[in-house]
Parts: C-alpha cells; structure tokens; sequence
C-alpha cells in the first residue's frame, strides 16, 4: 500500500467542550477527506459524509440496507474477507458487528488510502491490502464471509476469479453485480441438440453482454450478466444460493465446489474437469 503515515488518528480531529463529550472538528475532517480524492463510498464518518453528491445517492448504504438483514448481528470470531473493497464501507459494517478479522483487499491505492483513513477515524482495526482478486490464494486461511461486491462485471476474467475466491471460503458468500438485460428466471434441460438454436434467443436463458469499449464512462465494466446468468454460474461454481436479499445480490454456501477432494479451478487448469 502507498504510504499512510500522514493520516491523522481520530485524536487529532477532537477537541473538548466543557461538561460535554469530545466533539468533532467537522472542518478538518471534511478536509482530510477531500484530500484523499474523489470517494465512490459515502461512508458517514461523525456526520461528515465522503461523497455526499454520489449519482446513486446514499452508496452503498442503499443496499446495505436490505443486504444487511441476511447477515447476523453478532459476528463474534468472525473472518471476513472484503474482495475490492474500495473506501472500506462493507469492511466497517462487518467490523462494527464484531468479526474478529476484517480483511479488505483492492487494488487502487486511492481506495485503500480512504479506506485507511476510515477505519482509523472510526478506530477500527482492518488488515488492508494491495491484492487483485486473482491472488487471492495468497492470503492464508479461509473465512466465514466473503465480499464480493461490485467488482465481477470489472473483471475481463470473471468466472476464473469466482472460481478462485470459492477456495477461500469455508461460510457464506456476499456476491453482488451490475445485471442488465432480461430478470428472467427458468429451468432448463440438462442437454439440448447441435441443432437448437431457439433457446439463445429466449430472455430468460443466461447470458452475459461483452462491453468492447466502455460503459458507464468506464473502459473496466467488460462482462455484464443476465439474472439467469448470474444464478447459473454460481451454480455452475459449486454454489448454493440461500438468498438475494436485493436484486443484484445473492447470498450463497458452498454446495459441491470439489470433486474427489479437488477444486473446480483446479480440475478444469488441469484438464480433468
């Protein structure tokens, strides 16, 4: 990570009122922040908020909101790994409910300098990292929670990095994507024919749209899925979903991820998937 040493400690941003609790130095709060750059987290740090104006309005709050109710209270002892966890909004919410190791991994310096400094203005201990996703093998252990938010339809390789964070996981995944097209769901048969095309033109069978150039204003958003899309390939990784608790995110347990001891990832690397 870039070198966080000028970041001030939450000591630095109080001052003491007489017969009242230390109160905030909103000023220089609101500064320090501004410092760190444009924030794509609006994290509510002491009524100072770190993108107030965000086109999607109170991000991620909005869905944390629905999203939050599918995980416990009482993470006591709790691992958690946070996959691209930018400003460092999902590694606070699973902090603050007591997971004993929040680990938040991106890899845009920016992020993890604000993500830094609000960990440590709200004066909680997350390990944070420098790591893409498609090294996540390198971190020891495994967890009870991973975050995978907002960071598949980024990927050029998205299916090799699910395939690879499923490794890490020994509880539940919070998976969430940018979904576009048909929110279609159906069963289909296990085989078709050479010959049946029809079914590609249904809205409802999985499909994930390709972005040659940019969407959004941004030249990363590469793969964007359909709902059926979605669901499939994370049953086609060795996924159960328990529950979608908003409509772009899934909560999910591992099913079948191995096959005679051996991981889907590893199986299909080596041909014998």
């Amino acid at each position: 990570m870039a070198d966080l040493s000028e970041a001030p400690h939450l000591r630095d941003l109080r001052t003491e009122a007489p017969q009242q609790h230390a109160v905030i130095d909103t000023d220089t709060l609101s500064r320090q922040i501004a410092d760190l750059g444009e924030w794509f987290h609006n994290l509510d740090l002491y009524g100072v908020h770190t993108a107030p104006h965000h086109f999607l309005g109170d991000f991620p709050n909005i869905k944390w909101q629905w999203i939050s109710q599918a995980i416990p209270q009482d993470l006591t002892g709790a691992r958690v790994l946070d996959i691209g966890c930018n400003g460092g909004f999902y590694s606070i919410q699973m902090k603050q409910r007591g997971a004993e190791y929040v680990l938040g991994i991106d890899v845009d310096d920016r992020y993890l300098r604000q993500a830094e400094f609000a960990a440590q203005t709200l004066g909680l201990e997350i390990d944070l990292r420098k790591l893409s996703v498609y090294d996540v093998e390198q971190i020891a252990g495994d967890f009870d929670y991973v975050i995978f938010m907002g960071v598949f339809y980024h990927l050029r390789y998205p299916l090799f990095a699910l395939d690879k964070i499923i490794k890490k996981m020994r509880g539940k995944l919070v998976f969430q994507t940018m979904v576009r097209g048909s929110d279609q769901v159906r069963a289909w048969a296990d085989d078709y024919s050479f010959w049946t095309k029809d079914i590609f033109l249904e809205p409802g069978f999985p499909a994930m749209y390709f972005i040659e150039h940019s969407y959004s204003h941004d030249h990363t958003n590469w793969w964007i899925p359909n709902r059926a899309a979605v669901e499939a390939m994370l049953r086609s990784s060795g996924l159960k979903i328990v529950q979608q608790p908003e409509p772009e995110t899934w909560i999910c347990a591992i099913e079948s991820a191995t096959k005679n001891g051996r991981y889907i990832l590893d199986r299909e690397l080596d041909g014998t998937l």
